[in-house]
């Protein structure tokens, strides 16, 4: 698969030609992570770090709650490490300091050590010192405590001129269950087919931000298929993981879908379609994934309109389920109050709804049946979900902020808050 690389000098997107020459100023990196994380994980890169020049810390934090990304540069101790994967990173990325007495302290399947060589050797410091060792010396020693290695050929970085396939084989043998990430002069999606299926990933930059590499390729390049025209099954889902539909993709849908960010298939009798461009119901795509065995799809998409199915129903399966539906009900009542409704009373009164949040949190706290506490739960749920709709709040949003906490390594006494002043409990 393929992973895009964004690269960070004094708060700058760049990239760099055999790891020294700037060749390109990209700019913020914020629009380059919302274009790239529709493919999935992005590599984040502080070079000013990696080069003890500086750090992008609180800029990359920023981009940790926005997108899955792997961080490195500048990661050399314990503290910093567990920093990084406390503030959200899907992974970090250690170099210099990769060493088994550290990595042992981590969880292992959110660490990757960036092997980086020229011309063989390996080398640390920003590409700058030489150790005299090699790349499976290196990953023989370090194997057992990292879920996968991050290879870069410094000397075809930024280059344009293809990567060493031959090489790449013999360190994936050399790495086993660790996934290997190779990085420099992968420049077509026919690279990073021939990656995955020695089963690697591509970390790309220069060839997306010149345009060499299409994303939309890039996406599509493992994809097989046993049908003679080549199309591809998609489940089409939302935001919270729910199946919408089923559709079919071909490379051209897929790289249309992703040109556009919204929901492009292919239709097996009327070729390409946008899905909502008659009936209203887009979809803003999201993400793409590409299953184990590279012959299906998910589209995490935003739907819009009356719903996903061409019956104007949520999806193909029917109604939405209950908190959808709940949620669905509470955000059309802010937009189209209902004269009577109690639900627009407590949009419409903050103290009110402050107060049965209390109240409901209080008789939860007290409920002492299993049908007690199913049923306290599910008001408070209902009053939580209009305090999420007064500000504009959704469920997805806030299943993102769990799955971020998620992340967190360091722990937390988790003791009372002192009482409010009002006194509430």
């Amino acid at each position: 698969m393929i992973i895009p690389s964004i690269d960070i000098i004094r708060g700058r997107t760049v990239q760099l030609v055999g790891g020294r020459e700037q060749a390109l100023d990209a700019g913020d990196p914020a629009p380059w992570l919302e274009k790239f994380s529709v493919a999935g994980e992005v590599a984040v890169v502080d070079l000013d770090g990696a080069r003890r020049e500086g750090s992008n810390r609180e800029l990359i934090a920023g981009l940790c709650v926005r997108a899955p990304i792997r961080v490195g540069g500048g990661i050399r101790d314990l503290e910093r490490a567990r920093w990084w994967l406390d503030a959200g990173a899907a992974r970090i990325v250690i170099g210099t300091a990769a060493e088994p007495e550290l990595l042992s302290k981590l969880p292992r399947e959110r660490i990757v050590v960036a092997l980086d060589a020229e011309n063989g050797d390996v080398v640390v410091d920003g590409w700058r010192t030489r150790t005299g060792k090699t790349i499976e010396s290196r990953i023989a020693e370090l194997r057992e405590f990292v879920g996968g290695f991050l290879v870069t050929f410094v000397e075809r970085e930024g280059r344009l001129g293809g990567t060493d396939l031959a090489r790449a084989e013999q360190i994936v043998a050399a790495a086993g269950s660790a996934r290997v990430t190779i990085a420099g002069g992968v420049t077509t999606a026919e690279e990073v087919a021939a990656l995955d299926r020695i089963g690697a990933d591509a970390q790309v930059g220069m060839a997306l931000y010149t345009g060499r590499l299409s994303l939309g390729e890039a996406v599509a390049a493992p994809l097989v298929s046993d049908r003679a025209d080549g199309l591809v099954p998609t489940v089409v889902a939302d935001e919270r993981g729910t199946a919408l539909g089923l559709v079919w993709s071909s490379r051209e849908s897929i790289a249309r879908a992703v040109e556009l960010r919204r929901g492009v298939y292919q239709s097996r009798r009327r070729g390409i379609w946008v899905k909502g461009e008659e009936s209203g119901a887009t979809q803003d795509l999201l993400r793409i994934d590409v299953d184990c065995d590279r012959d299906a799809l998910r589209f995490t998409v935003r739907q819009n309109g009356p719903g996903f199915c061409h019956r104007q129903s949520f999806g193909c399966w029917g109604a939405a389920p209950a908190l959808s539906r709940l949620e669905r009900t509470l955000r059309d009542r802010a937009d189209r109050p209902e004269p009577g409704s109690y639900t627009n009373r407590l949009l419409g009164d903050a103290s009110l709804l402050r107060d049965k949040l209390v109240e409901e949190a209080g008789e939860l706290g007290d409920a002492n049946t299993p049908r007690a506490v199913t049923a306290e739960a599910a008001d408070l749920v209902y009053f939580a979900l209009a305090r999420m709709t007064m500000l504009g709040v959704t469920v997805a949003d806030m299943e993102r902020e769990l799955a971020q906490r998620a992340l967190r390594v360091s722990r937390r006494p988790g003791d009372r808050k002192a009482l409010a002043a009002t006194g509430a409990p």
